[in-house]
């Protein structure tokens, strides 16, 4: 996470609110689970996860059975992530940026990030990761999307959510705009486009994982919006007023919504040794 300014300050703004972000955030599913480890091939792969957070995807990786080690910016996500993990002796926490990490000689078969490559240098980030993993090892990068069912809760959070600057598509954009494959643009900042042109890296694949409907009631549902980035550096009067705003919408559309739980993942793998020229 983080590049060294307003990105990596805005990044590690999650750890103001460590204990509300662990649990207002949902986690990995199975599915999302299976099919990275379906991509890697390998039965028991040495995993680093890059942005750990609070663990939701360290838990889901690691209760696998997998070695993963943790890299986490932040000391406050750090400490609920330890806790997170105690029941799980093959994970090891590390604290700091991934641009300033120290790998020495480790190297790993799987490298994931979950909601946390944005936050990476993009100068630097896939040179690091090429670094990290062995001949032909994997990276996957996902995220985690609810888009809503209602199109009429979805036109009045959209234009609250333009009020007020805080970037909450991936709550509040509309389920049937992702009915079709992920689309990759530089404006929505898909993986693919900043690893189409580097050779070392081989078999790129964009997935859309869907995981089914959830229902939400309004206060979790606030409680996870008020986790965003975007909403957390609002000044807090500012704050209040917004999700105040949104609790209307809801308390008028019967105080609870329906969203989707999909998961897009990026997926590659480091050119084996043999290809290399």
């Amino acid at each position: 996470m983080g590049q060294g300014s307003a990105g990596q300050e805005r990044a590690l703004v999650f750890g103001t609110t460590a204990e509300q972000y662990d649990a207002a955030r949902p986690g990995y599913s199975a599915l999302l689970v299976d099919t990275v480890l379906d991509y890697v091939g390998n039965a028991s792969p040495r995993a680093l996860e890059i942005g750990a957070g609070t663990g939701k995807a360290t838990v889901a990786f690691a209760g696998r059975g997998l070695p993963v080690l943790a890299v986490e910016p932040d000391p406050r996500m750090a400490e609920v992530l330890r806790r997170n993990t105690t029941a799980l002796p093959q994970v090891d926490v590390e604290v700091g940026l991934f641009e300033q990490w120290q790998r020495a000689e480790r190297r790993f078969d799987l490298l994931y990030a979950a909601q946390a490559w944005h936050w990476l240098d993009p100068e630097t980030r896939r040179d690091h990761t090429f670094d990290a993993l062995v001949p032909g090892g994997t990276v996957a990068l996902f995220w985690n999307f609810a888009p809503m069912v209602d199109p009429v809760l979805h036109r009045e959070f959209t234009a609250i959510d333009a009020d007020y600057g805080t970037e909450l598509g991936r709550l509040t954009g509309l389920a049937t705009e992702f009915e079709g494959e992920i689309e990759a643009t530089e404006e929505n900042g898909w993986p693919s486009v900043d690893f189409a042109g580097d050779p070392r890296f081989t078999d790129q694949r964009s997935v859309r994982v869907r995981n089914g409907r959830t229902r939400h009631d309004a206060d979790a549902w606030l409680s996870r919006v008020a986790t965003q980035s975007g909403v957390q550096i609002l000044e807090p009067e500012r704050r209040a007023t917004l999700l105040a705003a949104l609790r209307r919408v809801l308390d008028t559309h019967g105080a609870g919504l329906d969203t989707e739980w999909i998961t897009d993942v990026f997926l590659a793998r480091r050119l084996p040794e043999q290809t290399q020229a």
